[in-house]
């Protein structure tokens, strides 16, 4: 069921305090105030009763299309995924250990959209050993610019681009044991170039040294030229948004729900470009067509 509480929250905290003035005010009015104060005093009541009805209202839609929209997401889920990623390369990032939950709710939505398993799968160790990663770049003349700590930014990019694009990946040969915790298929086994990227940080929000290699990180996974998307579970509070937004990823907070899985098919589908969907969001879904009919042959 489409999950409203973000918004009904929010405005259930307007009512409290709309009610609670309307209370003052009844309070105060029968305190001997004069004839221009209790009139000024009623119209204020009555701006706010106004007010609360019409968030009331609002709150009745937001209710009546959250329905829709999930008989919508049931009636036509299987259409509108069929062949959706079909014959598109999905490559996939954890920062942090890999959350074998949303693991398998990636891999079901790739499946659903007609697309074969990930491309690869990397997970990312962090906190990163700063002094050892300079020191190994450091020995290779050609990766040397990136070694010093200055340059962590520029290498987390670096390695963002070269996580997509495949081919000649030396940053990633150079540095495997130091930042890659787990590797799908065998690492370097996987050479082609990804046609959209999914990015899932299980790990808690990242200080020092470590901040700015991973913002680097996301940054080139969104500047790589295909559809990329940070995504999370309904259920998790998706601390990791703020920063995958800033980094020019799109989100999609409810990849666990039907409706996530399609709101991230179709953004993977589309030429790039950053959006948000899922439960906790404005929107959703990113508006949906069906998916460009495929010819035989």
């Amino acid at each position: 069921m489409f999950d409203l509480r973000y918004h009904v929250t929010s405005l259930a905290a307007v009512f409290i305090a709309l009610v609670i003035g309307i209370l003052v005010g009844v309070a105060l009015a029968s305190h001997g105030l004069g004839n221009t104060e209790r009139k000024s005093l009623e119209d204020d009541v009555r701006r706010a009763q106004n007010r609360v009805d019409a968030l009331k209202a609002r709150v009745d839609a937001l209710q009546q299309s959250g329905a829709a929209s999930q008989t919508f997401v049931d009636s036509t889920y299987s259409a509108l995924m069929s062949d959706r990623l079909k014959g598109k390369r999905i490559a996939v990032l954890f920062v942090g250990s890999v959350d074998h939950g949303t693991e398998s709710d990636i891999a079901t939505a790739i499946k659903d959209a007609g697309g074969r398993a990930a491309l690869r799968e990397y997970a990312v160790q962090v906190p990163i050993d700063a002094a050892a990663i300079e020191q190994r770049l450091a020995s290779r003349p050609a990766l040397a610019k990136y070694s010093s700590d200055d340059q962590l930014r520029n290498l987390g990019r670096q390695l963002g681009r070269e996580f997509v694009g495949g081919n000649d990946t030396p940053l990633w040969n150079a540095l495997r044991n130091l930042i890659v915790q787990e590797a799908t298929p065998r690492f370097g086994a996987s050479r082609r170039p990804a046609d959209g990227v999914i990015v899932v940080r299980t790990a808690d929000p990242q200080m020092g040294q470590t901040a700015p290699f991973v913002i680097g990180l996301y940054e080139g996974l969104a500047d790589a030229g295909v559809p990329a998307a940070g995504v999370a579970q309904s259920t998790s509070d998706f601390t990791a948004r703020p920063v995958f937004q800033q980094s020019q990823l799109s989100t999609v907070d409810d990849i666990d729900l039907e409706a996530g899985k399609l709101a991230l098919a179709i953004v993977l589908s589309e030429p790039a470009s950053r959006a948000d969907y899922g439960v906790k969001t404005h929107d959703l879904l990113p508006p949906v067509t069906p998916p460009a009919a495929t010819s035989s042959g």
